[in-house]
């Protein structure tokens, strides 16, 4: 698989930019970020990284197309004229699936249909069969349909890149892994810095912050689908996670989080154990009212709990209140909050110093930051 490629990865709304900014980094060429995703240009070297490396996006497929599409034959013929041999051997297995919005092609399952006929008629030419077992490696085919133009892509993580392989079960509301990631970019966690999480619930934030700090790949412990392919070459992906082990750097960060539920404490530290930064993050049980900042600097990011029932939206609009008496301006200090409450600033009694849109999920939510 020496071939030049063209990438996609699909990410959260509002997190583009870190994920433009993180390819640029690992040598990707061509990025071009757009809503929802980021495109980029490279071989298999760059493919491997990207998985092992991709902090905020959601996956890494390849582009194998776009085109114009108002009718199922135009879909057809545009699914059919892409090179699936070079990628596709006789005997694998390529699921489709995709979404369509705001096209004249609106039904998913038939679009699902044309183009698994499409690959299967090209590759019954090229192939000379007529029929495919599909029991080797899975090359998970989406598509895309926005707006009459169709993005045909093949998926090479597997499993989303949220996935890092230490979270095996969560807390109740656990926030997304890529999204974690970005709040702590976003809060500019440093190498050697203090970073706490008053509401840790299983972890994950402590564990993002400190994977971003010691410059650790997320996806160091895992496996990507692309590996199993059949012109996957393993020497390329070895020397890429050697290559993401040998740029791990501690330089004395240390993390502490806090949560009410001894159960959350205990799930923390098993799942920062897992990551492979345990050494570096404490866990106690402890409520926030009693959270106290006597260090001389800290980054504090938290995702306090907050209820969709009214007496349970009434409780965290308490809890955003106390957030405003606990969470004292001080040099050397940042305070990061997420939530989708838009009374926030009132009930925590001061105005952000700045403020971003994310999307938690489907949960439309404001990153409050206090830094001055």
């Amino acid at each position: 698989m020496e071939k030049h490629m063209r990438f996609c990865v699909p990410c959260l709304l509002g997190v583009e930019g870190l994920v433009a900014e993180e390819l640029r980094e690992m040598g990707c060429l061509d990025v071009t970020a757009e809503n929802g995703r980021v495109l980029f240009s490279g071989d298999e070297a760059i493919l491997a990284r990207a998985n092992l490396n991709c902090r905020y996006g959601e996956r890494v497929m390849i582009l194998l197309g776009e085109f114009s599409a108002a009718s199922f034959e135009e879909l057809f013929q545009g699914v059919k004229s892409l090179p699936w041999e070079e990628y596709i051997q006789k005997d694998d297995e390529f699921p489709v699936t995709g979404s369509s919005l705001s096209s004249k092609l609106h039904s998913v399952p038939d679009c699902q249909s044309i183009v698994k006929k499409a690959v299967v008629e090209r590759l019954k030419e090229k192939y000379h069969i007529s029929w495919f077992e599909e029991t080797g490696p899975v090359h998970r085919i989406r598509f895309r349909i926005l707006k009459d133009t169709v993005s045909i892509l093949l998926d090479t993580s597997g499993a989303g890149l949220h996935k890092r392989g230490y979270r095996r079960e969560s807390t109740e509301a656990p926030i997304k892994e890529t999204l974690a990631a970005a709040l702590v970019k976003l809060a500019r966690v440093r190498p050697d810095g203090n970073f706490i999480d008053p509401f840790c619930g299983s972890g994950t934030l402590l564990i993002e912050a400190a994977l971003l700090a010691t410059n650790t790949a997320p996806g160091l412990h895992r496996q990507f689908n692309a590996e199993e392919w059949q012109d996957s070459r393993k020497e390329v992906w070895e020397s890429e996670r050697q290559r993401a082990k040998e740029m791990i750097c501690r330089e004395g960060f240390h993390a502490a989080g806090f949560d009410i539920d001894p159960a959350a404490v205990a799930l923390t530290l098993e799942n920062a154990k897992k990551a492979g930064v345990g050494d570096v993050i404490r866990a106690e049980q402890r409520d926030i009212r009693n959270f106290t900042s006597n260090d001389r600097y800290g980054c504090v990011v938290c995702n306090p709990p907050y209820g969709e029932r009214l007496l349970d939206h009434r409780e965290a609009q308490g809890i955003y209140k106390v957030l405003g008496q606990v969470f004292q301006r001080k040099p050397g200090w940042s305070y990061g909050v997420i939530t989708p409450d838009e009374e926030f600033e009132s009930l925590f009694g001061r105005k952000a110093d700045k403020r971003r849109k994310l999307y938690n999920g489907m949960i439309k939510c404001q990153f409050y930051q206090y830094f001055k």
